[in-house]
């Protein structure tokens, strides 16, 4: 399967290094040196991937991130930051923007082939899809969406995916350091205590009370638990 990748870098000699590199590993690139057009341009066309660096001119790439965050037919697709903003505040805030991993600068072309390959493998379809449907949830793997009382929800790639790694092993507690290796895999910027910021964000979803989550509880002092409502 061919894919394409948008890159948003305002460096000139960094652009066409990346573009060379993706383009020689066999990926289709569509590169920007300003965040004006991506988001336009992506609704078109959806890319498989956006890299985005976080400070260019005319915006930046977290508020870029935002906005393609927002967009029901964008909010999908992975995003990946490629920036010389490297600390623990910048990668939490990139966290908190909807990023799936976050690459700092200066960066090796083999590092940064093998983050891309590994974001795009997390989030390729099942082979074998099915919905899981429960009171008004509706969890499609396959177009991987989530529907809440028939309305589509807006969730980032990982925010399904916890989700629907959860929901399909009810009853089981997961710790945190498990949910990691089972959802964001290599990804390096990812904590621990980042599941529970997109555990937050689930929760927001598909709760009508967050505060007193009904199907994602917490086990205190060991991690999540995703509970089904019992066949009556």
């Amino acid at each position: 399967m061919s894919h394409t990748v948008v890159v948003l870098e305002d460096e000139i000699d960094i652009q066409r290094l990346v573009q060379y590199q993706l383009e020689s590993a066999g990926y289709t690139v569509k590169a920007y040196s300003t965040p004006g057009q991506v988001a336009a341009d992506a609704e078109r066309e959806p890319p498989s991937l956006f890299l985005l660096d976080i400070m260019v001119p005319g915006g930046d790439g977290l508020d870029l991130c935002r906005r393609l965050r927002s967009n029901a037919k964008l909010a999908g697709v992975p995003i990946i930051f490629l920036t010389a903003r490297a600390s623990e505040n910048d990668r939490v805030l990139g966290l908190e923007m909807g990023a799936d991993d976050y690459i700092t600068k200066p960066f090796g072309t083999r590092e940064l082939l093998a983050r891309v390959k590994a974001v795009l493998r997390r989030f390729e379809r099942p082979t074998s899809p099915s919905v899981l449907q429960f009171d008004a949830i509706e969890i499609d793997q396959a177009a991987m969406q989530l529907r809440v009382n028939g309305e589509l929800q807006a969730t980032t790639a990982t925010e399904f995916r916890l989700l629907d790694y959860l929901a399909r092993h009810p009853g089981r507690v997961f710790s945190r350091d498990q949910l990691l290796d089972a959802v964001w895999g290599d990804a390096r910027f990812v904590t621990p205590r980042s599941v529970d910021v997109y555990v937050r964000r689930v929760r927001e979803k598909v709760e009508a009370d967050p505060e007193n989550p009904r199907y994602l509880k917490t086990m205190r002092g060991a991690g999540y638990r995703f509970e089904l409502p019992k066949a009556n």
